[in-house]
């Protein structure tokens, strides 16, 4: 999200997301440029951002859907993506949501354990069809981040752990209408460096090796999603390293022939297009702290309070020249209610127009009501 891009906000109600268009678009561009010429096919996951203008710019862009909850799915229809090109992942799908996804015909459920399995054959016998399937895999990779968004270690409630997998795949094989179309991986979320990626490349091609000789073939390798991105320096990597991320996958899978990889990015294609623009409601100043409170707070803006995480703060109408420290907080009546402790902004007064940047991945789409508070809206800027 690049600053000059929010020079016209201060004349709209607070708070709201503010999504730069263009970012979004050049983003799109570098993946499918990144991607060209390769069995790769890319899905978008829209947990990171659902609102209905981004679900038609990505699906513009061609890529696919990867979705958790019957609900999405049915939004991404809505928004045009082909459902042929859709991944269901998720522990817990209730039988409403498989029966939508049969329903739609979905390219394939990311199966979790061996009752969803059953249920799914079930459900898809009744209906009279096939449902494609790809097993979830729990490979044992710790991908070093934070542990409410690391999904691929042992402990973890996702996939099916590896001294388990030959059975689910001979079940998967059996049920008769299910189609195992292959292996679903993904190893964690905000993942800044490359070394856990190629752990996966090695895992995946042991497990391709072992059942490439009991005779077991795989249309395609789901490596899920994970890229981080530039929290603390946006305007610098407005675009996360795609080039850097699918080369890794590039030169470590020794893929079959005819065999594709997919991939489910989110964060890395929404997170810097967008930004919560807030106004401050006052500046507190208690002797020890000063405090920028804001008109927005946790239910616009989860992450910082529930993953402890940090996004770039400015102000974008000080006419300062010189700067301060602030804790910048929220309005919600929970402690937890903090963007950032010892920020430095500009100095900072009643009525100036703030802006949380890296925002569009996982702010819009875990806002909520506590407090009886209004939804942000949202506003587009090209």
């Amino acid at each position: 999200m690049h600053l000059k891009s929010l020079s016209n906000v201060a004349m709209h109600e607070t708070p709201f997301y503010s999504y730069d268009m263009a970012l979004l678009r050049r983003t799109l561009a570098v993946v499918n440029r990144e991607i060209e010429g390769y069995p790769f096919v890319v899905h978008y996951a829209v947990k990171a951002n659902g609102n209905p203008v981004i679900l038609s710019e990505i699906q513009k862009s061609g890529i696919g859907a990867d979705l958790v909850s019957g609900n999405e799915i049915l939004a991404a229809i809505k928004a045009g993506f082909n459902p042929g090109n859709m991944a269901y992942a998720g522990v817990g799908k209730t039988d409403r949501e498989i029966e939508i996804g049969i329903d739609n015909d979905i390219y394939c459920f990311n199966v979790e354990s061996e009752p969803e399995m059953e249920v799914i054959n079930e459900i898809a016998a009744r209906k009279g069809k096939m449902a494609g399937v790809a097993i979830r895999v729990n490979p044992n990779i710790d991908a070093h981040t934070h542990r409410y968004i690391t999904t691929g270690t042992s402990v973890n409630k996702f996939g099916i752990d590896l001294h388990m997998l030959d059975r689910v795949v001979d079940l998967a094989i059996k049920l008769p209408n299910l189609h195992l179309r292959g292996l679903h991986f993904h190893i964690g979320s905000q993942i800044t460096t490359l070394e856990p990626f190629r752990l996966l490349c090695e895992k995946i091609n042991q497990l391709l090796d072992y059942y490439e000789a009991r005779g077991i073939s795989f249309e395609m390798i789901d490596a899920g999603g994970g890229l981080g991105v530039d929290y603390e320096n946006p305007e610098a990597n407005p675009i996360a390293p795609f080039h850097d991320f699918f080369q890794v996958f590039k030169d470590g899978l020794k893929l079959r022939h005819g065999q594709k990889v997919h991939f489910e990015l989110g964060r890395s294609i929404v997170a810097q297009c967008g930004a919560l623009i807030s106004k401050v409601v006052f500046v507190k100043d208690n002797s020890v702290k000063k405090f920028v409170i804001l008109d927005a707070g946790m239910t616009d803006l989860l992450r910082p309070a529930l993953y402890d995480s940090h996004h770039k703060i400015v102000n974008l109408t000080s006419q300062a020249t010189e700067t301060d420290v602030y804790d910048v907080v929220g309005p919600i009546c929970e402690s937890s209610d903090v963007f950032a402790t010892d920020e430095r902004l500009l100095v900072t007064r009643r009525g100036d127009v703030i802006a949380i940047l890296s925002a569009g991945a996982y702010g819009e789409s875990m806002s909520s009501t506590y407090n009886m508070r209004s939804l942000p809206q949202s506003r587009f800027f090209d």
